[in-house]
């Protein structure tokens, strides 16, 4: 049987899972990482931990499988920059996180530009992608080497090949969207022109093989983003089909199929894959901070460990009227807002943490309700369900908050692992011409599934309220709301 080694690399850990051709995980290993949160909106990583982490990790899974694996796949973050010098693979510069905000002023610089960007990109002009940091980091740290994305450093680590996907190209306000091509006139808008980019390749296209893992060469194949690769996964493919994950942020993803259509309620567009010649779109919207909110809560002593996040927020019959808005980095879609900050409202001497506890998660199911109005507004219908993934599904109480306010049934994945599964998926169908997409990720069934028990009427009230106070965290004139 045909085995698959898939390596998700995040912000904060890598995973590696071997998997077979029927998508069962006969091995997993995981390599914590922490980024460095810095004061201005830093946010980074070292890069050669990420790149040990990708081998610990992807060896320990191997070791453990006890199973030859006919190729390797990598998710990467998206939107996560460094520079690094091309002759050797040694890294330049620390990698700039996706959340990092320190390249406001240079977006700013370019609002004119702000129209004219979105209809080339699909994209909002905002420091989260990753031209504004690429240009930041040449401006403030090195003119040196090559400045690229995560993922085409560590396959150039693995393989020698300087290529990144069509999936992650496209979250970098580089890529004309409609022809899935680097763009002259981008490059040139942002200061970059002069810049060696990497070729774009498809997520099922072998791009050379690595011995990183161990003697035997290994094909490299099935490249995408993380959040894409979920949205394969959990079989996605057609056009209204959506998902949550609840990883550092949380991030819904609605399908598009083959029409890029522009958002016209504040999300953004991308590409989901381009698979057997044909290139799919997706529409998301971002929410900042979810883990770290709860990472954040955490170190400050609200909940004793991720583990008693359900118990803390149960302890009490709700959330007492108290509201968060948990936007610890700032706001994305529809906000787009980077100096927005956090907020609890409602608070009395009666509050306690529970009812701290439980206003946070309520907040970060609020953000995504708000984003599931959105895909729905611009597909014209709305969702029927939300298929949702990532570690935060383990609480209850956060899920059936998402299931109260986005008014649907939330669908949890049974795998804790769909980034992985899915870059596995791209990769099987790289090694094996026959199969189709639809063939690799098959069907599955929730683990659990939240219905919703608060009235139509009491979620609109507290949407209403969250709305406001989300309007109250930003620092624009008029909230986008």
């Amino acid at each position: 049987m045909t085995h698959v080694l898939a390596i998700d690399q995040g912000t904060s850990g890598t995973k590696a899972i071997v998997v077979d051709a029927t998508g069962r995980v006969v091995s997993i290993a995981e390599t914590a990482l922490r980024p460095v949160y810095l004061a201005g909106g830093g946010v980074e990583q070292d890069p050669e931990a990420l790149w040990e982490s990708v081998v610990e990790a992807g060896r320990r899974a191997l070791a453990e499988a006890g199973v030859p694996v006919a190729a390797v796949a990598l998710a990467n973050q998206g939107e996560t920059v460094l520079a690094w010098d091309r002759a050797t693979g040694r890294p330049l510069t620390p990698a700039i996180v996706w959340q990092d905000r320190r390249a406001e002023g240079i977006c700013a610089g370019l609002a004119d530009s702000a129209g004219a960007v979105a209809r080339w990109t699909g994209l909002v002009l905002d420091p989260y992608f990753s031209a504004p940091k690429m240009a930041w980091l040449r401006a403030t740290l090195t003119r040196d080497g090559v400045v690229t994305t995560t993922d085409t450093w560590l396959v150039h680590r693995l393989c020698g090949a300087f290529v990144t996907d069509t999936s992650t190209a496209s979250r970098s306000l580089l890529l004309d969207l409609d022809t899935a091509t680097w763009s002259a006139e981008l490059l040139d808008l942002f200061g970059l022109a002069d810049e060696a980019l990497p070729d774009i390749v498809a997520s099922d296209q072998v791009v050379g093989e690595t011995t990183a893992f161990g003697e035997v060469a290994i094909p490299v194949a099935g490249l995408i983003v993380d959040q894409q690769a979920a949205l394969l996964a959990e079989s996605c493919l057609d056009p209204g089909a959506a998902k949550c994950t609840y990883g550092t942020g949380a991030f819904l993803l609605a399908q598009l199929g083959a029409n890029a259509a522009r958002s016209g309620a504040g999300l953004t567009t991308s590409v989901a894959w381009t698979l057997r010649g044909a290139t799919s779109y997706c529409a998301d919207g971002q929410v900042y901070t979810a883990a770290s909110a709860v990472r954040w809560a955490i170190d400050l002593g609200l909940v004793p460990a991720a583990d008693q996040l359900d118990a803390v927020s149960t302890s009490v019959a709700d959330s007492g009227g108290v509201l968060c808005v948990p936007a610890l980095a700032g706001l994305a879609a529809p906000w787009w807002d980077a100096q927005a900050t956090a907020s609890f409202t409602g608070m009395t001497l009666s509050s306690g943490r529970g009812h701290l506890v439980r206003a946070l998660l309520e907040g970060i199911a609020a953000q995504v309700a708000c984003l599931a109005d959105l895909v729905a507004q611009d597909l014209g219908q709305p969702l029927t369900r939300l298929r949702v993934d990532g570690g935060l599904t383990r609480s209850a109480a956060l899920m059936q908050a998402q299931a109260d306010l986005v008014r649907i049934p939330v669908e949890v994945y049974p795998s804790a692992h769909a980034t992985p599964l899915g870059a596995a998926a791209c990769a099987r169908l790289a090694i094996d011409p026959m199969l189709g997409p639809a063939q690799v990720v098959g069907t599955w069934t929730p683990s659990h599934t939240y219905e919703p028990v608060w009235s139509d009427d009491r979620a609109a009230e507290h949407l209403a309220r969250w709305r406001h106070a989300a309007a109250a965290a930003t620092t624009h004139e008029e909230s986008q709301t």
